[in-house]
């Protein structure tokens, strides 16, 4: 019976974790200039998604490319079985940048998920400050929102396009062109909190495996301290960057804020 329930507990540990994120995807991040396309909302993980983002939750959606922007309207998105889908149109051959940025929630959670929370996202600050002031067995309630990017590839032309901030809470912006490597090269990004970078900050990243979820295969790195990081895709295939900034909101209506970011594309 206890084997049982710490089984159940775990589970729901990782189920509570997973259902948190959020992926901007698509079925293909290579694609003809001029043509139709689709972008879509995973709400769970990165390869399943649990429920739609409505879209009256949705901000500061835009797709930029060489002498392209794209800024959707409500017409433009639709729902079907827990994804939410964003209809565009492609313009002239370059690499593309496309993000979308929520308004907040708020998530109330006992102590001890809490803190599995924390230790699971490599959050050792807030582990560390939760300590020395003696919370560390309180509930919290955390105020969160998400910023997800997709970075994509629009006919044989590559541009600077995808290295153009978005201006979100949190980002990753790359700082070579994912498109242009060879496997085994490494991808450099820059780690963006308010526009300023952010240093000693932990990053997971991971690729989709047939039969495996990208998270049981998800590595760690830190941040340096001018908020460079950089990873090795050991794989073909559709990789991801992601990380969580939570930061005190003493005074608040919640203890925390949290701001999490996510960056998607493709090694052919």
């Amino acid at each position: 019976m206890k084997i049982a329930s710490r089984f159940l507990f775990l589970l729901a540990v990782v189920v509570l974790f997973s259902s948190h994120e959020l992926f901007l995807k698509t079925d293909s991040h290579f694609l003809e200039p001029n043509t139709s396309g689709l972008l879509y909302l995973f709400n769970g993980t990165f390869d399943s998604s649990e429920n739609e983002i409505t879209r009256d939750r949705i901000v500061n959606a835009k797709i930029l490319g060489p002498g392209y922007e794209f800024k959707p309207s409500e017409n433009d998105y639709y729902g079907e079985e827990n994804i939410t889908y964003l209809k565009y149109s492609t313009g002239e051959s370059g690499t593309y940048v496309a993000g979308i940025s929520t308004l907040p929630r708020v998530l109330e959670m006992n102590a001890e998920d809490f803190n599995e929370y924390l230790e699971h996202e490599g959050l050792d600050n807030t582990i560390a400050e939760r300590r020395a002031s003696g919370i560390i067995n309180k509930g919290a309630k955390e105020r969160y929102s998400k910023h997800v990017k997709a970075l994509l590839q629009v006919g044989e032309n590559t541009s600077i396009d995808f290295m153009k901030p978005l201006g979100y809470p949190i980002e990753f912006v790359p700082l070579n062109n994912p498109f242009e490597i060879t496997l085994g090269d490494r991808i450099a990004f820059k780690l963006l909190r308010d526009g300023k970078p952010l240093a000693n900050h932990t990053v997971h990243y991971s690729t989709s495996v047939p039969g495996q979820d990208a998270h049981d295969g998800e590595n760690s790195v830190k941040s340096n301290a001018l908020g460079l990081v950089s990873i090795q895709p050991t794989s073909t295939g559709k990789w991801y960057v992601a990380t969580i900034h939570m930061e005190n909101k003493e005074g608040d209506v919640v203890d925390y804020e949290s701001n999490w970011a996510t960056l998607t594309f493709e090694i052919k």
